[in-house]
């Protein structure tokens, strides 16, 4: 096992939420957090972020806003 310290656990953080580490390199991370409060809280809001930005590409605009942006759009289109 090659361990883990903080600076290359926060450097992988992204593809470790990911899960686009190789499975060592994932088990390093894994371990390393097990003692690390600072290392697991940031993955925390890393996942919180995540799941906050998956939930919002889900959500739609209300259908007046989208009607209001198209409105717009079509005027600037018509000035130019």
């Amino acid at each position: 096992m090659s361990g883990c310290d903080c600076s290359k656990a926060k450097a992988e953080l992204e593809e470790f939420l990911h899960d686009e580490l190789c499975r060592e390199d994932a088990a390093d991370i894994r371990e390393h957090m097990e003692s690390c409060e600072d290392c697991t809280s940031e993955h925390r809001v890393g996942v919180v972020l995540m799941e906050t930005v998956k939930r919002a590409c889900a959500e739609t605009a209300p259908e007046q806003l989208r009607t209001e942006i198209l409105a717009r759009i079509r005027v600037e289109q018509s000035t130019h």
